[in-house]
């Protein structure tokens, strides 16, 4: 095999350090060793600088937009710019939407599922790529037309043009802003424009998307989680027209997103609090504040350079090791610095076991919350589909 080409001298590493980096873990050979977290796909620890935000921000923590007291006053207004930043992160400045702050991208995904009154023989169109957090909230309201994917776990705009084709016409097009799974990245932009050119509004999962790269200012909806931010502190976001949401029963009902209550009535309060039922979570808001503020201080430019360097030499160290097989689009440009392999004869858990017991390497094993994406990168045949099943309900 080739030996691994050099890194190019132009590139600086990002020296971020993260909540958590000098931790020690106990190893079956009874010494400790720092763990080393390369799960961050699934969740990201805190960056210093939100950790100490929070931290900051404890002290005047209240309740908000309902309290007459300075402490509610400022948590308030600490919540409200949270909000106003969040929305200028994802490029929502100057039109009229709804950035909404719930608990993940799975509850925002969820939320819109409720909120746009989709009806049984209504048409999602959606991929066989995405997290099952962007799958079986339409399956529980409408119907679904899956864009399929190549061998190497892609699709194009044409395969996408053609989904949106079909009939019915579709009333959504609910679409990955980048895999948890090999770290492809979609052409988003050409894709919600092709949709838009038939009428149709789209939803972008853009809960892997989001720390890396700009989120497509041009889609309808937007989804996303802190948790995969450096701000692990429990906030999501939904983004979406206020047409969406100036009408009809919010997803959740409860305190805060009313005006008036009787017995036998209840009139809505405007959104995003009519969205925002029960005691919001001021504390994820703020650190996700956090976390944006240092993102855009590093920069996408920088935070670009460095996942370009960072996805070559992962995939391309995965695939000098013999026996190893990386799933998926190996070497493409843009791609964000995730691998998902197997091993040649070992199983997926064993391997994740060892590296935590032995090397104190954290990894995640599994289909990864894309069960239909897996079967379609490993390769399995309809009898070894069958199997698994047969299995699972056993």
């Amino acid at each position: 095999m080739s030996p691994l080409p050099p890194r190019e001298a132009t590139v600086d590493r990002l020296e971020v350090h993260l909540v958590g980096d000098d931790v020690l873990v106990p190893c079956v050979d009874g010494t400790q060793r720092p763990y080393l977290s390369l799960d961050a796909a699934a969740s990201t620890s805190a960056l210093p600088v939100v950790a100490a935000r929070v931290q900051e921000f404890l002290p005047w923590y209240s309740s908000v937009h309902r309290g007459a007291g300075w402490k509610s006053q400022r948590a308030t207004a600490d919540y409200e710019q949270a909000r106003q930043a969040i929305s200028a992160f994802a490029g929502r400045d100057g039109r009229d939407d709804v950035t909404i702050i719930c608990r993940n991208t799975t509850e925002a995904i969820n939320h819109l599922a409720y909120r746009l009154r989709l009806r049984p023989d209504d048409v999602v169109v959606t991929t066989v790529v995405e997290h099952h957090a962007n799958l079986l909230p339409w399956a529980r309201l409408s119907q679904r037309r899956y864009v399929e994917c190549s061998a190497d776990g892609t699709f194009g705009v044409d395969d996408v043009a053609a989904a949106l084709d079909g009939g019915p016409r579709p009333a959504l097009l609910a679409i990955t802003g980048a895999s948890n799974v090999t770290g492809w990245v979609p052409p988003a932009d050409e894709i919600i424009a092709a949709a838009h050119h038939r009428g149709i509004p789209v939803l972008v999962d853009g809960a892997q998307l989001a720390a890396h790269r700009p989120l497509p200012a041009d889609a309808d909806y937007l989804a996303f989680s802190g948790h995969k931010m450096y701000a692990p502190f429990g906030a999501g976001v939904l983004i979406g027209p206020r047409a969406t949401f100036s009408d009809g029963d919010p997803f959740l009902a409860g305190g805060g997103a009313v005006d008036l209550v009787d017995l036998d009535e209840v009139v809505w309060t405007d959104p995003p609090e009519r969205e925002e039922a029960g005691s919001p979570n001021v504390l994820g808001a703020v650190a996700l504040h956090a976390a944006i503020d240092e993102l855009t201080r590093i920069g996408w430019a920088a935070i670009g350079v460095h996942d370009d360097d960072m996805a070559r030499r992962l995939r391309g160290g995965l695939e000098r090791i013999d026996g190893v097989r990386l799933l998926g689009v190996s070497a493409q440009p843009g791609s964000l610095p995730v691998a998902s392999f197997v091993i040649d004869g070992v199983s997926h858990a064993l391997v994740a076991a060892r590296l935590s017991a032995e090397h104190a390497i954290g990894v995640r094993h599994g289909c990864f919350c894309a069960h239909p994406y897996l079967l379609r990168l490993l390769g399995l045949t309809s009898p070894e589909v069958a199997d698994y099943h047969a299995a699972v309900l056993r």
